[in-house]
């Protein structure tokens, strides 16, 4: 093939690509941060589409959304809220489907405070243990369930620092704010091994299931680049960067 037609052959695929290639307006709990950008930037590079992504607690997402907040997607940190959006007709039927499953872990900046049994609850000295509200974040949700059922809330309650959101929650811990407390597993594992500190991974009987569900709003009904997101997350090659984080599916 001669180069201007090879030339002119290609330019028309690029300009066909470009065409179908859209946008989908993602709001993704804030624990979901780092596999969701790793598969964004995957989705972008396989499909053309773009996933503009805003990170933040789950429960403000939903009063977002509610007063009409421009997102066609929604990656919940649960499944109360992507199924009550549905039920309120705010969400396309059928749409709704569980793409992770979270761990909550007890973690510290420090290396060798937390204990592999969490037994640092029970006898540290520490001042303050971060969390994420409760009211908004399933995660801080899953810490309350935990405190309270090892009969630990009364006494460390005092010693609480809340974050809006898992991120920031993260963030109390990382900069020496709080000696400790409870985030997701994904936000201290990097290519499948603890980043740093110390870490007590919490047994998933000690609290409810964290069932992650995803969403197409209804404002996305019939955008191409949802639709293709929504497939995209139950492809294999987002399954393995979902794991790879730490979450089962």
């Amino acid at each position: 093939m001669k180069p201007i037609r090879l030339f002119a052959t290609l330019f028309v695929l690029m300009c066909a690509f470009s065409a179908r290639a859209g946008e989908v307006n993602v709001a993704v709990a804030a624990n979901f941060t780092a596999p969701m950008n790793a598969i964004a930037a995957e989705f972008a590079r396989d499909t053309g589409h773009q996933a503009k992504l805003a990170f933040g607690s789950t429960g403000k997402f939903y009063a977002q959304i509610k007063n009409g907040a421009p997102f066609q997607m929604l990656l919940a940190a649960d499944d109360e809220t992507p199924a009550k959006l549905e039920q309120e007709g705010i969400g396309v039927p059928g749409s709704r489907f569980t793409y992770a499953i979270g761990s909550l872990v007890l973690w510290s900046a420090k290396a060798d405070y937390v204990d592999a049994k969490g037994e640092v609850l029970k006898h540290g000295a520490f001042n303050k243990l971060a969390l994420a509200n409760p009211k908004l974040a399933p995660y801080g949700k899953a810490a309350m369930e935990v405190l309270t059922g090892m009969g630990l809330l009364d006494a460390v309650a005092p010693k609480f620092v809340q974050g809006e959101n898992i991120a920031q929650t993260y963030q109390f811990i990382m900069t020496g704010n709080a000696e400790l407390g409870f985030v997701a597993l994904s936000q201290v594992m990097k290519d499948g091994k603890i980043a740093g500190g110390s870490v007590w991974i919490v047994p998933g009987q000690l609290h409810n299931q964290i069932r992650q569900d995803a969403l197409i709003l209804a404002t996305g009904k019939g955008n191409a680049a949802a639709d293709a997101l929504m497939k995209y997350l139950k492809g294999d090659k987002a399954k393995a960067i979902i794991k790879s984080y730490g979450y089962a599916i």
